[in-house]
């Protein structure tokens, strides 16, 4: 299978590194010092036990050099997706797919519903529509993401923890495309089900998100240390009793209880979260697709959220502060 992966970061690295060494062909876009490493001693990944292997997939700059793919996979963060949307049509071979991989609401979330807000845009995670208008919604797999892993340094990727990757059609039909998108993953060493019910996958790894992520990035936490203090403890757990009361008016099944779900966070240990890294090197955040998009649903259902939006409001004011100052 031909695959491109853009965006070589913590989770497009590991997936790149996995699927390179199990002999798929792999391309990965990249820029800056990723790119320069991966191009001068290969991709590296330092495996939970330890293990250690290189590879040397395809590494370039620009997008229009790649065309032909079976699968483009979405490597980056939720906000970066707008940028790259017009050139990723012109990369797909003739049944090609993208597979979305980012965290949070995706843009296509009211897609293929068949519910009252079938088609509806969400302007917190795909302002003015720009990735809706280029990315052919019939091409795209929805995934949900659980491992953590981090940049050691350029062109080395280190698995935290997790082996896990949910991939789905996002009408929640089972396909042939979608299972041939598992089986290359599982064949890489990842454990990939095929999910009927997308939508309520992504509401599971979101309902930790969208607490853990904005309180870490505020406070400096770990997953560990937010859930073994008392106060942050309690203001996610109401964060996440917001957010189940949205969901649930949108017609999801929250499958565990709330406080299983905080336990398996404090399990993770001293993790940084993706938000606190990037505040902490003065990169935007996934504030909006992880929180932002919570606060929009809410509106929609007309679900209050007035803790999430506390919250986000002072991570966008960290963000902008951090930019000022970058």
């Amino acid at each position: 299978m031909k695959i491109c992966i853009i965006g070589a970061g913590a989770i497009g690295g590991l997936l790149a590194a996995r699927l390179a060494k199990n002999a798929e062909d792999v391309t990965i876009v990249a820029r800056g010092p990723q790119l320069a490493a991966i191009r001068d001693k290969g991709l590296r990944l330092i495996e939970e036990s330890g293990e250690t292997f290189a590879v040397a997939p395809r590494a370039v700059e620009r997008l229009g050099d790649v065309e032909g793919q079976d699968l483009v996979i979405l490597g980056m963060k939720a906000h970066q997706v707008s940028a790259v949307a017009s050139a990723v049509p012109g990369m797909l071979a003739p049944q090609g797919l993208v597979l979305t991989a980012q965290n949070g609401i995706p843009w296509w979330y009211f897609c293929k519903t068949g519910g009252a807000h079938e088609g509806r845009a969400l302007d917190s995670v795909d302002p003015g529509g720009e990735i809706a208008r280029h990315l052919p919604v019939d091409r795209v797999i929805g995934s949900v993401v659980y491992p953590a892993a981090e940049i050691s340094e350029p062109g080395v990727i280190r698995l935290i923890e997790g082996n896990r990757f949910s991939v789905a059609e996002i009408d929640n039909t089972k396909s042939d495309r979608v299972q041939a998108v598992s089986t290359a993953f599982t064949a890489a060493g990842f454990k990939v089900p095929v999910v009927t019910d997308i939508r309520a996958e992504i509401w599971t790894k979101l309902w930790g998100n969208l607490s853990f992520n904005p309180i870490s990035a505020l406070t400096g936490a770990t997953l560990a240390g937010i859930c073994r203090n008392p106060l942050t403890r309690a203001l996610a757990a109401d964060m996440m009793r917001e957010a189940q009361s949205v969901g649930e008016a949108l017609g999801v099944r929250f499958r565990i209880p709330l406080e299983k779900r905080l336990a398996g966070a404090e399990a993770v240990g001293e993790h940084k979260t993706s938000m606190l890294q990037d505040i902490e090197a003065r990169r935007p955040t996934e504030a909006a697709a992880l929180v932002g998009s919570i606060i929009e649903l809410g509106q929609i259902v007309g679900v209050p959220t007035p803790k999430i939006e506390a919250v986000y409001a002072l991570v966008r004011g960290l963000e902008q502060s951090n930019t000022a100052r970058a």
